[in-house]
């Protein structure tokens, strides 16, 4: 099974994107082959909703739920955000140099 508690999914539905959920816990179901699949729906007002699909289903099948065909997307993670430090342009002066005032936030913050 490629997805996993933690992941991020588009539910589609007559294939249009409807909603983004979160998996909160997939779990062996009663019926062998089936697992419950609970899903945190991140749209106001967030609520939590269980359903039954097969391993395929949850990977990203189709499936018809009430008559109506649904498909999950697996969403890939984000790339982790990784922040670099700017580096001044060669035509700024230091603080110093133009008679500025560096203070120290450190040095401000109470020592209680």
């Amino acid at each position: 099974m490629q997805t996993r508690t933690g992941d991020i999914v588009l539910i589609h539905k007559q294939n249009q994107p409807m909603v983004y959920a979160r998996v909160e816990e997939i779990v062996a179901d009663v019926k062998p082959k089936w697992w419950q699949i609970r899903l945190l729906i991140l749209h106001p007002p967030a609520q939590e909703a269980v359903w039954i699909l097969k391993e395929d289903y949850i990977d990203g099948d189709e499936f018809t739920m009430g008559g109506e065909p649904l498909r999950l997307e697996r969403l890939a993670p984000p790339e982790p955000a990784i922040y670099q430090e700017p580096e001044p342009a060669a035509d700024d002066p230091a603080p110093e140099a133009t008679g500025e005032k560096v203070v120290s936030l450190l040095d401000r913050r109470s020592r209680d």
